[in-house]
C-alpha cells in the first residue's frame, strides 16, 4: 500500500474535456466572444496546469499513456491559451491563418497515433481520441472557411462531453466499485490467454 496514490485520469479527463466545451461553446457560435475571456484562464489551470498534473502523477502510477496524453495536452492548452492571449493582446499580430493551420494539423497528427493506441484500452477512449482526430482536423481546415469552424465547434461539443463522461464513469465505478457507467475497457491479450488457462 505504501507509495499507492489515486487514479488520476479523472482530473485529466475533465481538465480536457470542461475546457474543450467551453471553448467550442465559442467556436460553433453559441456563445459570445467575452467567453473566451473566462476559457483562457481555464485553459491555463484546469485544462493546462491541472491536466498536465495529471500526467505527472500518470508517470507515479506506470501509466505510460496517460503519462503521455495528460502531460501532452495539458501543454497543448497552456500553449494555446498564451498564444491566444498573446495575439490577442498584440503580441502577435504577425501570426496568419497559416501558424494556426500548422498548429491544428500537426496536433492532429499526434492525437491519431494515440488514437490507434486507445483501441487497446477502452471504447470509450476510442470515441474521444477520434472525435479529437476530427475536431483537429476541422479546426485546420477552419482556419479558412467560417463554416467548416463552426463545425468544429460541435464535434468539440461532443468531444469535450465524452471525455467528461469517461472521467465520471471512471470515479464511479472506482469509487462504488462496479460498471454503472460501461467505457468497454479491452481485454489484453495476456488476459485473454489467463482466462483461457
Amino acid at each position: 500500500m505504501a507509495g499507492k496514490i489515486a487514479n488520476p485520469a479523472p482530473l485529466g479527463l475533465f481538465g480536457f474535456g470542461l475546457t474543450t466545451v467551453l471553448l467550442n461553446f465559442e467556436n460553433a457560435g453559441i456563445s459570445n466572444k467575452a467567453l473566451l475571456n473566462l476559457v483562457l484562464s481555464h485553459g491555463f489551470f484546469y485544462g493546462g496546469l491541472a491536466q498536465f498534473c495529471a500526467g505527472m502523477w500518470e508517470f507515479k502510477t506506470g501509466n505510460t499513456f496517460g503519462a503521455t496524453a495528460f502531460t501532452s495536452y495539458g501543454a497543448f492548452w497552456i500553449s494555446l491559451a498564451a498564444f491566444i492571449w498573446g495575439h490577442e493582446g498584440g503580441l502577435f499580430a504577425m501570426a496568419g491563418q497559416i501558424d494556426m493551420f500548422l498548429y491544428f494539423a500537426t496536433w492532429g497528427v499526434l492525437s491519431a497515433g494515440l488514437w490507434l493506441i486507445t483501441f487497446r484500452i477502452s471504447k470509450a477512449l476510442v470515441f474521444v481520441f477520434g472525435s479529437l482526430v476530427l475536431l483537429f482536423a476541422l479546426l485546420a481546415i477552419g482556419e479558412y472557411s467560417t463554416a467548416v469552424h463552426k463545425i468544429a465547434g460541435y464535434v468539440g461539443l461532443v468531444c469535450g462531453g465524452s471525455a467528461i463522461y469517461t472521467g465520471y464513469a471512471t470515479v464511479l465505478n472506482e469509487t462504488w466499485k462496479g460498471n454503472f457507467l460501461p467505457v468497454g475497457a479491452y481485454v489484453a491479450p495476456s488476459e485473454t490467454e489467463d482466462l483461457k488457462a
